[in-house]
């Protein structure tokens, strides 16, 4: 009977030895869990300032920062398992092995998400600009995490994903602000050249948009089959290249017109002899 009561007594001991050292394990897992937020807290806290002070991009702003608190919950719940004896080690080589397949399946979509993230970091391009890429020029109407959004000249709506921008070739047509309006114009070979290189200065400094304070190239370019090839080359802001481009086309045919400088066209003579039969 003593012995029984010996064993009772010994197991209650073990038991509460056991609930002692479970309860403060338990009670440090919870204390580290409370301390954990407060820290996770901080850490998001210091992040967001440091983005918004080097002004990223906030679609970018707030994807990191999401990014950023799972990946330290995710810690963070790692943590307060191993602190209540909770074997971790099989959990996340199954996470790793979950996140290895997921990431195989979505290639396609990763190497978008990388294009995305690259974009909106280092910012080749902003909304509202122009740009020419993967064989199609429009404006920049929104950059998203895996596409980016063109709205074309003739109002087509064109989606690229980000892989390709970021891995290609981008042309940035107004980030400077100014363009050079590159322009060719022919006269006959019996034209006067300096009469043409004249009447072309007259139109273009006429012309409101085209900027003072850059000098305006014209220049012989190229003796052509049929015409000497005149270069023109004034500056506008990016917004009024198409404009000036489209007017000088007009006004130049019209003032040629009535000053005698002809503009040659392709010719050809045909000549048919007729053979008589004897």
């Amino acid at each position: 009977m003593e012995s029984n009561i010996e064993k009772i007594e010994h197991y209650m001991q073990m038991l509460g030895e056991m609930g002692l050292q479970f309860g403060v394990q338990f009670l440090l897992a919870i204390v580290t869990y409370f301390v954990g937020n407060f820290i996770i807290k901080r850490v998001l806290k210091l992040v967001e300032l440091a983005l918004e002070k080097k002004k990223v991009e906030i679609t970018l702003h707030r994807f990191l920062l999401s990014i950023l608190g799972t990946l330290l919950k995710a810690v963070q719940i790692i943590v307060f398992a191993s602190m209540l004896g909770i074997q971790t080690a099989s959990f996340i080589a199954i996470l790793g092995a979950a996140g290895l397949a997921i990431g195989l399946a979505l290639q396609g979509s990763l190497a978008n998400f990388a294009g995305g993230v690259l974009i909106l970091l280092f910012r080749p391009f902003k909304n509202g600009d122009a740009i020419k890429a993967q064989g199609y020029v429009g404006s920049v109407e929104e950059i998203q995490i895996f596409n980016t959004i063109l709205k074309t000249f003739d109002n087509q709506r064109i989606i690229i994903p980000n892989g390709l921008l970021s891995n290609g070739c981008v042309t940035n047509i107004n980030v400077n602000g100014t363009r050079r309006v590159d322009m060719v114009f022919g006269i006959g070979y019996n034209d006067d050249i300096a009469k043409a290189k004249a009447l072309l200065r007259s139109i273009i400094e006429a012309d409101e948009r085209v900027l003072k304070d850059q000098a305006v190239d014209i220049w012989v370019g190229e003796h052509g089959e049929s015409s000497v090839n005149l270069f023109v080359r004034p500056w506008a802001n990016a917004e009024d290249y198409w404009g000036i481009y489209f007017d000088m086309m007009e006004k130049v045919k019209i003032e040629f017109d009535k000053a005698n400088i002809s503009i040659p066209f392709p010719q050809r003579d045909v000549h048919i002899h007729q053979s008589t039969n004897t």
